[in-house]
């Protein structure tokens, strides 16, 4: 096994660039695996960074859910949905 691990002056064997192909092979994994967590695993394109997310948060929802739980009327609800769809809705200036 120590051999393996020196040069020609010990006897034949690959020397000390048996530690060069493990170690590329990691970088190789390692930088696959950093580029795949920066470009997939946040869920949101890089472009859509600063805007607000649609989620469980938005006030569209927030909105649905008060008036779910009674606490807005029917005309309350459709004139402040109104206002929310044109800020966060298909109709936002700067959405596609």
């Amino acid at each position: 096994m120590t051999n393996l691990a020196h040069g020609l002056a010990d006897g034949p064997g690959p020397g000390p660039w048996i530690l060069f192909f493990p170690l590329m092979w990691a970088l190789v994994v390692g930088g696959g695996i950093f580029l795949l967590r920066r470009v997939v695993g946040r869920g949101r394109a890089p472009w859509q960074q600063g805007r607000p997310a649609l989620g469980e948060q938005s006030p569209i929802v927030v909105l649905g859910r008060r008036f779910a739980a009674g606490e807005i009327d029917e005309d309350e609800y459709w004139r402040r949905l109104s206002v929310l769809d044109e800020q966060f809705g298909r109709h936002a200036k700067g959405a596609p």
